[in-house]
């Protein structure tokens, strides 16, 4: 019976992360329902707007960053049992992101607008590519421990292995850098969604550098080693060579 409930619990925050994830990709794509980052919540003057908007994005990143460190996770399986831990966070991330989408303010102003086609169009795809890398790379270590569905149904779980596969045998952290790409992957910027993509921005570096120093101290030389040879988000020529069998278990 407790299997059955961490397993719905699970599949519960599992469900939020779907729902949030689509919410997302409609909300940056500036969809022409009330959904798109340039027409949802309550117009406010810019600058309310742009403390609202920072305060959102910053709970957000607080809770994305900290309840992933493992002195956070120590306190929650305090609370939850160790196998709902991973579902906790992501349970409360959904409803954090879902928040800063809810509850976000436009900010008007145009900083491009690419009209001409096939640039738009091209545009559009890199968005598309960019969710894509992101999505996809979480099926590269492994998609249902991510979520905490795997530590859900387990009764011996065991923390998947560090290894090394497909995009990260070119950079080290593919999931953010698909992140970033969708972020800044618009044909109509605004000066809202320019703040939205410069502080995810710089919520993602804050955050891998975090995660980084989390993975030297746990792998060390191992790390070390994969670090040294792969670069963290940018790809360059000689990243993509050799190595078998070491590679990174994204914990954001």
């Amino acid at each position: 019976m407790k299997r059955f409930f961490l397993i719905a619990y699970a599949t519960i925050a599992y469900g939020g992360f779907l729902a949030v994830f689509g919410w997302a990709f409609a909300f940056l794509a500036g969809s022409p329902s009330s959904v798109g980052i340039d027409r949802s919540g309550t117009h406010t003057a810019t600058a309310v707007a742009v403390v609202i908007d920072l305060l959102l994005l910053g709970l957000f990143a607080m809770h994305h960053s900290v309840m992933a460190r493992p002195a956070a996770k120590r306190l929650v399986t305090r609370v939850v049992p160790a196998a709902a831990e991973r579902s906790t966070y992501v349970l409360t991330a959904d409803a954090l992101l879902a928040l800063v989408l809810w509850q976000w303010r436009p900010i008007g102003g145009t900083v491009w607008d690419v009209q001409t086609q096939p640039a738009r169009g091209a545009i559009w795809a890199l968005y598309a590519l960019g969710w894509v890398i992101a999505v996809s790379s979480t099926f590269m270590i492994d998609h249902f421990d991510l979520v905490g569905l795997r530590q859900a149904a387990s009764r011996d779980y065991q923390r998947p292995a560090f290894q090394q596969r497909r995009l990260y045998r070119v950079i080290r952290h593919p999931i953010m850098a698909g992140f970033l790409i969708a972020f800044w992957s618009t044909p109509a910027m605004s000066r809202g969604h320019l703040l939205f993509s410069a502080a995810a921005s710089a919520y993602i570096l804050v955050g891998v550098t975090l995660e980084e120093r989390d993975l030297r101290r746990e792998l060390g030389a191992v790390y070390e080693d994969y670090a040294s040879r792969t670069p963290a988000v940018i790809p360059r020529p000689t990243s993509a060579r050799a190595s078998s069998s070491s590679s990174i278990d994204s914990a954001s």
